[in-house]
Parts: structure tokens; sequence; C-alpha cells
């Protein structure tokens, strides 16, 4: 099964989310919703939650169970790629990032 790829490059999705928002710079947890809807077939189930410590910040994504793999990847690739997407972009809120999946 392969996943689907992405049509434009990352920067021109994020751009285009954060226009859809209402403008700005998107956020780090809507940074993860947004790609992981792009991933998964049931995009309507992808539930993103932020926990923020002092310094630490923990995001838990949360997809239906036969999504789960889409966003695991083999190998763990596609959750690796995700988690080093989100450490550049939580290094310029000089905040750590952790992101959960939750199966």
């Amino acid at each position: 099964m392969h996943s689907k790829p992405f049509p434009y490059p990352l920067l021109f999705w994020i751009s285009v989310g954060a226009a859809e928002s209402g403008g700005g710079v998107m956020n780090t947890r809507e940074l993860i919703e947004y790609i992981a809807k792009a991933l998964v077939d049931h995009p309507d189930q992808v539930k993103v939650t932020e926990i923020e410590g002092e310094r630490t910040s923990v995001i838990e994504l949360s997809v239906a169970k036969e999504d789960l793999g889409k966003v695991i990847g083999k190998q763990g690739r596609t959750a690796r790629a995700i988690r080093v997407i989100l450490g550049a972009a939580s290094a310029n809120s000089g905040k750590h990032s952790v992101l959960e999946i939750i199966e």
C-alpha cells in the first residue's frame, strides 16, 4: 500500500494552511494536524492535542486504527520524518516538542 505523495513542497502546504486558517504562522499543533490529514484516508478522525510544559510541549496524535500504519510508515520512517519537521518548526519557539502517536 502506497501513501499519497504531497503534490507540492511542504513549505507550500504550510503557507496555504496558514492562509486558510486566517493568515499568520501555523503553530506546531496545526502543522502536525495538517500533515496527518494529508496522509490518512479518514482525515475527519485525526485528533491532535498539545500538552504544554515549561520547556517542553507534547503533541499527541490520534488517527483511525486503519490509518495508523500510514502515519507510522515502514520501519517508522514517516513518523520519524514528521518528528524531524516538528523539531525544525519548534526550534524557532525555543521549546522542545515531542510527538506521541496514540494507538
